[in-house]
């Protein structure tokens, strides 16, 4: 099964390249997945290799007094800057973990103010009903002059742990981010998507980066797909 969906995922991107359409429908009728666990249980998950390309490209940006979301990996990874502390922020409904900072995003009362240099908020968002006031909640975290770095989803599964534990909201596009973003952050917003046809497709159907015949073809930007998007936030 697995090599007819990636014959078929190929031929996609070939009829693309060559704007004809040699896909045969009758490769497409299976209504399951590969892997419903966005391909954690095959290998890399497709997301990730977005993600983390867009925070190590961003590296420089992850200094003085960092704060995550959740725990510290990315902050940790990808600094290439002069980290005074590292910190992590975690929700009350989650526990402490590895926590120094118990708050809820949607309530600045929670939050200590104007306190980190760099914010990594990475998938986040999307589990925030009351987005507009999550989105000031990372301002508020924020020193004058300090980024925020996120990501989030545009197309993706729903992932049924976390929707059954907290909720799953929203989906976005690069226009809805700007329009949230834009009002709060006065320092400027950069948003960006990353994305095509064949990642798309091979990430709903839970593929992992290792299933790919070539990886580098994740690295094609088609706007109209937008997997994940972006966002480096100045306050």
């Amino acid at each position: 099964m697995f090599a007819k969906l990636l014959q078929v995922l190929v031929a996609l991107l070939q009829a693309m390249l060559r704007k004809i359409s040699p896909v045969n429908t009758r490769e497409l009728t299976s209504t399951s997945p590969l892997s419903s666990r966005f391909g954690f249980d095959r290998g890399t998950p497709i997301d990730r290799y977005y993600i983390e390309k867009f925070f190590q490209a961003n590296g420089g940006l992850i200094r003085g007094k960092v704060l995550e979301i959740g725990d510290s990996r990315y902050s940790k990874k990808f600094t290439q800057g002069n980290v005074e502390s590292f910190n992590v922020l975690q929700h009350p409904a989650l526990g402490i973990g590895e926590a120094s900072i118990i708050g809820d995003l949607t309530d600045t009362a929670t939050l200590p103010g104007n306190a980190f240099d760099c914010f990594i908020c990475a998938q986040t968002f999307q589990y925030t009903f009351e987005i507009q006031k999550a989105v000031e909640g990372a301002h508020h975290l924020l020193r004058p002059g300090g980024v925020l770095l996120a990501t989030v989803p545009g197309i993706s599964q729903i992932s049924r742990y976390d929707a059954d534990r907290y909720g799953e909201y929203w989906r976005f596009t690069t226009d809805s981010i700007a329009r949230l973003f834009q009002p709060v952050f006065g320092g400027g917003i950069e948003v960006h998507s990353f994305g095509n046809v064949l990642s798309s497709t091979a990430f709903l159907q839970g593929c992992a980066l290792e299933d790919l015949p070539e990886p580098s073809l994740l690295d094609v930007v088609d706007r109209d797909y937008q997997m994940i998007i972006t966002i480096v936030a100045r306050k």
